[in-house]
């Protein structure tokens, strides 16, 4: 397994893969990781990705990209951002106020996270020879919510999206460039005890991408915010199908 550090768009991010020699990607598998975490927070999952025993898996890479902003000021020491989320009023002083805004609301630091993932994509796209619809998009949380905006709004349509514990926001643009996208290939899961961003707000995407027309793979599970096996190895099914 080969891995490098490389700078494209602006982001720092973490390429890995098993390819041969100048061999070039057929696929490439983005990664974004959620709020707080580092930009390594998501590479351990590219050996298991890359390793499922489908001869075309050894033909993708995997790009971890890590988030803007630095959060050592907030008290999280190599903690990173995609935008600002205040956690604790998300958390303890959650109303359903706040979650309508919460789902309706485009993030403030969502449009310039946005241009710099879809200048990652551009680069990227050059460096292995890449189209649009060569790349599946994905991450975790947050990370999650801003592969899915800007799946939503490339020119073509991504081979994938990967919705790991998202959530529903920016309702009021996602909805009407949902029904443009149409039959976009999803894979999505939420814990049903998800204590950080509820498994309604999961659910509403659920069914958002799938009235406009998505194909939406759903798995729900009974867990807090996290990956657990299960999803690994439905995320691995995904990739091999793509």
């Amino acid at each position: 397994m080969h891995s490098e550090k490389v700078t494209w768009g602006g982001l720092t991010s973490y390429v890995v893969h098993d390819l041969a020699g100048n061999e070039q990607p057929s696929l490439a598998v983005v990664l974004c990781h959620g709020y707080g975490a580092p930009g390594t927070d998501l590479v351990g999952l590219a050996q298991p990705l890359l390793t499922t025993g489908a001869a075309d898996a050894k033909k993708a890479v995997c790009i971890f990209p890590t988030a803007p902003l630095d959060l050592a000021g907030q008290g999280m020491p190599g903690g990173r951002a995609w935008w600002p989320v205040d956690l604790d009023r998300l958390i303890n002083r959650r109303t359903p106020e706040l979650l309508t805004q919460f789902r309706r609301a485009c993030p403030e630091g969502l449009v310039e996270s946005r241009e710099r993932l879809l200048a990652l994509l551009s680069e990227a796209g050059k460096h292995f020879g890449l189209t649009a619809d060569r790349f599946v998009l994905g991450g975790f949380s947050q990370g999650a919510m801003l592969a899915t905006d800007v799946a939503l709004r490339l020119k073509k349509s991504p081979a994938g999206l990967c919705v790991l514990s998202g959530a529903l926001v920016n309702e009021d643009e996602w909805q009407p460039l949902a029904a443009e996208r149409g039959p976009l290939k999803v894979m999505q899961s939420h814990g049903r005890q998800d204590s950080i961003l509820p498994f309604a707000l999961g659910d509403a995407l659920r069914e958002m991408l799938s009235t406009a027309g998505a194909n939406v793979d759903f798995l729900p599970f009974s867990g807090d915010h996290e990956i657990p096996l299960e999803v690994l190895h439905r995320l691995a099914h995904f990739l091999r199908e793509v």
